[in-house]
């Protein structure tokens, strides 16, 4: 898959296999390979690959199907739990997941209002 990706995504943003090897400091071989799936990038280029390709690591390595990265992130967990594809390093949270986690950050809220015995 990430092979698939990398190559689909050069090319959507109109860059040559040339111009993301000498970005990353490899061969256009090299590169060549990760784009054939013969070779495989470290994190670090992972990482390098996909802020030039405007992009986030989790699209190129098939965690997410958005190839965009949100606009902005969203810090409200109420609705960043509405998300699809939530994973837990890698592994896919299931819709009964999240609801136990709404419900114990509903329970965490609610005692932290309640009043306190002195």
């Amino acid at each position: 898959m990430f092979a698939k990706r990398l190559k689909q995504l050069r090319k959507t943003r109109k860059l040559t296999m040339q111009e993301l090897a000498d970005y990353l400091g490899v061969a256009k071989s090299t590169y060549a390979g990760y784009e054939s799936g013969y070779r495989q990038p470290t994190i670090e280029s992972i990482q390098t690959i996909s802020r030039k390709l405007r992009t986030s690591a989790d699209y190129l390595l098939g965690l997410t199907d958005y190839p965009e990265p949100p606009a902005e992130l969203n810090h409200n967990a109420k609705e960043y739990l509405n998300y699809e594809q939530l994973h837990w390093d890698g592994v896919p949270l299931e819709r009964d997941d999240l609801e136990l986690i709404r419900s114990l950050l509903e329970r965490v809220l609610r005692d932290r209002t309640l009043p306190k015995d002195e």
